[in-house]
């Protein structure tokens, strides 16, 4: 009997040994996740500055130049929508060079002192229209958060799609008339490529920046940026079809410094 008292009690001890050997590694267990999650927590964000001007900005400005012979404008044949224009035809607007001066190219300064600043979004928006079963511009700036409105002044319809790689993209339709087409864009990107899906020639394209130092260049060429901050940085001047030149440069305060670039043709 005594015996058997003595089996029983060591089987007892020994399923709660078990027990609170279990109750021990449990709470080790639990204990240890908390400094797991705080060893893979990620360092907060640096802050970023606010914009405000102080009065000694600097201006930079310039011309876009072809070295060489500009290849003949080819023509787009826009018969397959008579509303489109009168003749049928279009000339393409990639290569628009009048007397050595390139058009629709977008130029705009890049560095580190303006990462590290909040610039705040005009109150006005930048519009995109569609003429002649073209978009207008067909090259064009905006900030982030800026509002970007889709207009169609033509009389039929047309339907717009972006493509862009870092923001949502978005395929409409817009009939002659309609109310305009509302977006934002939140991330930068150089360019957002646009098209309408019902007109395959129509190509516009958008560059997306979180400041406002960009600009396009006219017919002749010029372009002018204002209001830049002095300072060390990269200028790019990017066009569809020749590609980008970038140029180092540093403006003083109060300076009015210019700088060219020229292109030369090669295929897309």
């Amino acid at each position: 009997m005594i015996k058997v008292l003595h089996r029983r009690l060591a089987r007892t001890c020994s399923a709660v040994a078990l027990i609170l050997i279990g109750l021990v590694v449990g709470n080790v267990s639990r204990g240890a996740r908390p400094a797991l999650q705080n060893s893979n927590s990620l360092p907060q964000e640096q802050t970023k500055i606010p914009y405000k001007p102080v009065g000694n900005e600097a201006t930079l400005t310039g011309r876009i130049t072809f070295v060489g012979d500009p290849q003949r404008v080819l023509q787009i044949d826009t018969s397959a929508d008579p509303s489109c224009s009168g003749k049928g035809r279009l000339p393409t607007e990639h290569a628009a060079i009048v007397n050595g001066m390139v058009a629709n190219v977008f130029v705009y300064v890049k560095g580190l002192a303006l990462e590290k600043l909040v610039f705040e979004a005009p109150s006005s928006p930048a519009v995109l229209d569609q003429r002649r079963c073209r978009f207008v511009p067909h090259v064009m700036g905006i900030q982030t958060g800026q509002t970007l409105m889709i207009t169609n002044s033509d009389p039929t319809q047309h339907n717009i799609h972006p493509t862009p790689k870092n923001n949502a993209e978005f395929n409409m339709t817009q009939p002659s008339g309609a109310e305009a087409i509302v977006k934002q864009f939140s991330r930068p990107e150089i360019m957002v490529p646009f098209k309408c899906n019902q007109h395959p020639w129509m190509k516009a394209y958008v560059g997306v920046l979180s400041h406002p130092f960009f600009a396009v260049t006219d017919k002749n060429g010029f372009y002018s940026i204002s209001g830049l901050p002095p300072g060390t940085y990269t200028v790019v001047a990017w066009h569809e079809r020749f590609g980008e030149r970038t140029a180092d440069v540093t403006v003083a305060p109060y300076e009015s410094r210019s700088l060219d670039f020229d292109f030369q043709d090669r295929p897309n």
